[in-house]
């Protein structure tokens, strides 16, 4: 940070915080509460089953970065405490003042919601604050907050009222890292910023109504960095049942693989986090993933035990990129015959292969084929016995089973080019199937 300007209303924030400290970190209150009664530092597992039942959710990335379309954070150049200093992008001066001229007019959050429904998805992320520092809620701890733009609105708010109207879950992303303040990894200050962290991430939990998620960035910091027993504490005492990712030093509830499929998984929860696009934040004539592209990916997570959370990265007017919104609604339209071998399922119980992956519920397996490398796919044996097999997409399949393996073999006329699923009726809970490795 260089100038005088940037410093003055960070200066009033923190010596506020000597008046009336911000979060539960207070002399009695809720900080003696959690002594007395600690809050678990994970969910209990009956408060995962929305979200592994959900499978699948949207990511949303924005910003006044957005009026440059270049990436949210990591281009604005300047000081990165604990990281490298930036190599190019832009000069942080004027990355920190696009915000005077943010003015999203074409925002609707109910339209973004109903994208997410029409796109088959069950609960939205959005970044309340990113490692550039700015909120786009009211926070009441700065005025570098979209409140002071010349949109003046607080977008977290109609979000959340508009999630809560639609009954899509609502999650907020906070960055632990902060780039833009003063205090942050400052020595003999860090402490000072800590208390601001906590203090929004307060905010972020009283001010919303129902928030279901808690999804951090601290690009690998470690928990007593941002103090991370009390904070974590603290919102479970406020959000009773939130869920909250792993990105905060400490294991939580689920862990964060991004812009990849993560890897077959069947025990601990996780999320894959990936964009539609190239670039987390709007890009300009962007390359959009394909269709086919966005199948392979959601039922490779599925099948390997995971979420899918899939981004956009909304225009500097408001609205999602026309490309990013087709998409979706593409997806959502393929999802619409075949979501009972998606939603409610859980990865597995064979491990994916080239040709795809499996995803189970009940006593039926569903085999979805992306891939025909060859006319037959094969599966290793199973002791669980096949009682009927039909194909899901539609046409006929041959099955058979053996004490070498599963066999499936379908018509080339019935191989449904985005995947092709097969559902195998078992004689028992297919979570109860014991698969040869």
């Amino acid at each position: 940070m260089n100038g005088i300007a940037q410093i003055i209303p960070w200066t009033v924030v923190v010596t506020a915080f000597a008046v009336m400290p911000v979060g539960c970190h207070s002399a009695s209150g809720p900080q003696d509460e959690l002594a007395r009664d600690p809050v678990p530092l994970q969910a209990e597992p009956a408060d995962l089953v929305w979200w592994q039942d959900a499978k699948f959710g949207l990511f949303i990335h924005w910003g006044p970065v957005s009026l440059k379309g270049t990436e949210i954070g990591w281009s604005r150049y300047g000081d990165r405490p604990g990281r490298d200093r930036a190599r190019g992008g832009i000069p942080a001066e004027e990355y920190d003042a696009l915000y005077k001229q943010f003015n999203p007019v074409e925002f609707d959050a109910d339209e973004w919601v109903a994208l997410a429904k029409a796109a088959g998805m069950k609960y939205l992320v959005f970044t309340s604050k990113h490692h550039d520092g700015f909120s786009m809620f009211d926070t009441k701890l700065s005025d570098y907050d979209i409140m002071h733009s010349p949109f003046g609105r607080d977008i977290c708010a109609e979000l959340a009222a508009a999630c809560h109207r639609a009954g899509l879950k609502l999650g907020w992303y906070y960055s632990q890292p902060d780039w833009h303040h003063p205090d942050y990894r400052q020595p003999g200050r860090h402490e000072r910023y800590i208390e601001y962290l906590h203090g929004q991430v307060r905010e972020l939990c009283t001010n919303y109504g129902k928030v279901n998620i808690i999804w951090f960035d601290g690009l690998g910091g470690k928990a007593e960095d941002w103090d991370a027993e009390r904070l974590i504490r603290m919102v479970r005492t406020l959000q009773p049942g939130v869920l909250v990712n792993n990105r905060c030093g400490l294991p939580a509830d689920f862990s964060t693989p991004e812009q990849r499929v993560g890897s077959f998984e069947l025990e601990r929860p996780w999320e894959s986090c990936i964009t539609i696009g190239t670039q987390w934040a709007y890009k300009p004539d962007d390359e959009t993933k394909s269709l086919a592209q966005c199948v392979n990916m959601l039922v490779q997570t599925v099948g390997g035990g995971g979420n899918l959370l899939l981004n956009v990265g909304p225009m500097p007017t408001g609205q999602i990129d026309p490309a990013n919104a087709q998409r979706l609604r593409e997806v959502g339209q393929w999802l619409k015959p075949i979501g009972e071998s998606i939603y409610k399922t859980r990865g597995g119980p064979f491990a994916p292969g080239p040709w795809g992956a499996t995803t189970h519920r009940g006593r039926r397996i569903y085999v979805h084929i992306l891939k025909w490398d060859e006319p037959t796919v094969r599966l290793p044996a199973m002791d669980a016995r096949i009682v009927r097999s039909r194909l899901l997409t539609g046409g006929s399949v041959e099955v058979t089973q053996n004490p070498d393996g599963i066999s499936m073999s379908v018509p080339p006329a019935d191989r449904d080019p985005l995947d092709t699923i097969v559902v195998l009726s078992l004689d028992r809970p297919a979570a109860e199937a014991n698969v040869t490795p």
